[in-house]
């Protein structure tokens, strides 16, 4: 499952959901908010995140909360599952969905987790900074998953505002079991690292993240 950034699924998001078909997967690419074909601009970006503070799917401010999509993300990963067969499902999420994956570890078919510059919760203070938009529950699953040997793949720019210190959280939470992919900002723009400013070792690095767990 490729699950699209702020603004919506744009062309290179599409381009790396092919690149995925080509390793040999099938891919789902929800469409959450957003025109999908659109390429991205300031004022779809906006909108995109005005409507993630705004419905109820969402909790782009809320602390400790799964978003209620995440829930809908896992039924579509079933579904999926059955229809296809294979030992599993991958998900990447990427910055406002970034950590969608992760809450999608709470079913077991979930193997591939890809988390790529998450920023959910929106990072204004100390604890959302922090924060891996789970519920304690739901992060109670994912670190016991973790112990059990299910990995999690994290990719982002170091200075990166937006990801604030949620890698740190993963590190102390998840231990070895999250990999993490931190590469030098060379601009303040620098954010998407699978897209807008892709970096293509980090994209074969996705690639055969999946093809490890799920080939």
């Amino acid at each position: 499952m490729v699950i699209h950034e702020v603004p919506n699924i744009t062309p290179l998001v599409t381009k790396f959901a092919n690149e995925v078909v080509d390793r040999g997967f099938t891919v789902v690419m929800p469409s959450l908010f957003g025109t999908p074909g659109k390429p991205p601009s300031n004022a779809s970006a906006l909108g995109a995140i005005a409507r993630g503070c705004v419905v109820k799917e969402f909790t782009a401010l809320a602390l400790n909360q799964t978003a209620p999509v995440v829930a809908w993300l896992r039924a579509l990963a079933r579904n999926l599952h059955q229809d296809v067969g294979g030992p599993g499902v991958g998900a990447v999420g990427m910055c406002f969905t970034g950590g969608f994956a992760l809450g999608m570890m709470v079913d077991d078919i979930m193997l591939a987790p890809v988390l790529s510059q998450p920023s959910a919760p929106l990072p204004f203070g100390a604890a959302r900074r922090a924060d891996l938009n789970l519920s304690p529950d739901d992060l109670a699953v994912v670190v016991e998953r973790a112990a059990q040997g299910c990995q999690v793949l994290g990719l982002r720019y170091a200075d990166d505002f937006s990801v604030g210190d949620r890698f740190a959280t993963l590190r102390d939470l998840l231990g070895d079991a999250f990999i993490a992919v931190e590469l030098p900002s060379t601009s303040k723009r620098d954010h998407s690292v699978l897209t807008e400013q892709r970096d293509d070792a980090s994209v074969e690095r996705v690639l055969d993240f999946f093809a490890e767990k799920l080939l």
